[in-house]
């Protein structure tokens, strides 16, 4: 429909259809005089083309036509989906019966006039077809973007970065409103994220700054949460929200020309206010991932021990999707001529879990510098666990490595087995033990050789392990990739680029090379 979309009153483009000249000139008259723009065919053929070519509000339509009756004409425009809404007046001078009547009205027909037709009862029943038709195309106007507007609510909200974000309110603003969109974020250390988009199908360009730079350091009233304004220039209206009077404001900008009635307005502060909402709660989640990740890493070794012969790297990685401290965690001590060397995971993230990293970490180092060996060291964290951590299940590799004779001592509870890579080839330990907070009889140590030109990797699960595919299958993938010669900083390089992107878990990873 081509009417002035919010004016029900507003001038329409009109098809008059009548194979009598003098009857189109007169209807035609009429329709112009009230300010109506008209368009005249003279056959059913010419009306079907037209309202399949030229946008039209309304047709006034003869039912006596040379090529086919008026009925069948309206029959097709209200099957066509393009034109089923278009409303239809019949007029006609000698099929004036009320089953005439009748027949059109049960054929399609929004109104019937019989001929003569009085000119106040033909404008009056144009405009009231009119207004029925526009308020019905205004009401599936606003729920179509109400649907939309709740789509873009969601993507908004589900964003998990900054970029993510400004994308997603400037792709969803373009789509709600139908124009181009522009969007800004502040962050948390005071920079700023604009996005930009020409409209629904172009993509949406990120920086730093915009021109529009100056508008967003203006200032709202102090108890106000958002204010819609327009530019100077008339042609940038802009809405500034924010949750509280001390937050920083997000800018949500379109062409004036799209935000002309209430119902636009409203679709943009509610914009506005969602992505407000959401960029609070990232800058929130970054303040509190920051906290635990530093948290995190003050229960870790603060760096690793330097031994003639042995080169070490460790990556811990928090990951990417959670805010909370987890339970992953490794050790490396010097014992004298000897190295212990640790890995493990306590199930779950929240506080409760880093709390017993913590004190698993320590009383491994206190176990270990009493003398006790590898699996006295993993039965006595087994007690510890089962005496005060009862939920606490956890899973421990303990190695005690003894440079100068090559010889390394291993006990396993539940965790990954350590991977060793030599001349021959990689290949996993198998090292039975189940894993630490279960009362079972528990195996000794494994005593392998650790010759020159070895490698050891130890990892906790986040690395490799993935919900959609068998961890086993990422093991073997894993270990494939393997290589004799990479020095232990290239491998965790290497491991981290290529299996740790965007993971749900932490990962904790640990790499010894004898030389």
């Amino acid at each position: 429909m081509t009417g002035a979309g919010y004016d029900q009153d507003a001038p329409a483009r009109i098809l008059v259809v009548d194979d009598t000249e003098a009857s189109r000139y007169i209807t035609g008259g009429w329709l112009r005089r009230n300010g109506h723009e008209v368009i005249e065919a003279d056959t059913g053929a010419g009306a079907l083309a037209s309202v399949r070519s030229t946008p039209v509000d309304l047709v006034i339509l003869d039912v006596n036509l040379p090529d086919m009756s008026g009925f069948e004409v309206c029959e097709a425009i209200k099957s066509d989906p393009a034109t089923a809404a278009l409303p239809v007046v019949h007029v006609s001078a000698s099929m004036i019966e009320a089953s005439d009547r009748a027949a059109g009205l049960t054929r399609g027909a929004d109104a019937y006039l019989s001929e003569p037709v009085d000119p106040g009862e033909l404008l009056a029943t144009v405009k009231a077809a009119l207004r029925y038709y526009r308020a019905r195309a205004a009401a599936e106007r606003l729920a179509a973007r109400l649907s939309r507007l709740t789509a873009v609510n969601l993507g908004i909200n589900a964003a998990r970065t900054f970029p993510a974000l400004v994308t997603a309110a400037a792709q969803g603003a373009a789509a709600v409103l139908d124009c181009a969109a522009t969007v800004l974020v502040r962050l948390r250390d005071g920079g700023e994220m604009w996005g930009s988009t020409e409209g629904t199908a172009e993509p949406v360009v990120l920086s730093t700054t915009h021109p529009l730079r100056d508008l967003a350091d203006e200032a709202l009233p102090e108890d106000t949460t958002s204010a819609l304004r327009t530019l100077p220039d008339g042609r940038t209206c802009v809405v500034l929200a924010r949750i509280r009077s001390d937050h920083p404001v997000t800018c949500v900008a379109l062409p004036a020309s799209a935000v002309v009635a209430q119902e636009d307005r409203d679709l943009l502060v509610q914009i506005g206010l969602t992505t407000a909402v959401a960029a609070e709660g990232l800058r929130a989640f970054t303040d509190e991932h920051d906290i635990a990740l530093a948290l995190q890493r003050s229960l870790l070794p603060s760096r690793l021990p330097h031994r003639s012969g042995i080169r070490m790297a460790a990556r811990y990685v928090p990951a990417s999707t959670v805010a909370q401290v987890g339970g992953d965690f490794y050790e490396v001590t010097e014992l004298g001529d000897q190295i212990l060397v640790a890995i493990g995971d306590v199930t779950g993230h929240s506080i409760e879990a880093a709390t017993i990293m913590g004190e698993v970490r320590h009383a491994l180092r206190a176990y270990a510098i009493e003398g006790h060996p590898p699996a006295l060291i993993v039965d006595r964290l087994n007690a510890m666990l089962r005496r005060f951590h009862p939920e606490g299940l956890t899973t421990l590799c303990v190695m005690l490595l003894d440079p100068l004779a090559g010889k390394a001592s291993i006990a396993n509870a539940g965790h990954i087995p350590p991977l060793v890579i030599d001349a021959d080839g990689a290949r996993y330990l198998r090292l039975p033990g189940a894993l630490l907070g279960v009362r079972t009889p528990r195996p000794p140590a494994t005593e392998i050789d650790f010759p020159a030109g070895t490698t050891i990797v130890l990892m906790t699960d986040g690395l490799i392990e993935r919900r959609t595919a068998a961890l086993d299958a990422d093991m073997e993938h894993l270990r494939a990739s393997m290589r004799a010669d990479e020095d232990p900083e290239s491998t965790c390089e290497r491991l981290l680029g290529t299996y740790g992107r965007n993971k749900d878990d932490d990962i904790a990873l640990l790499v010894l090379r004898r030389d």
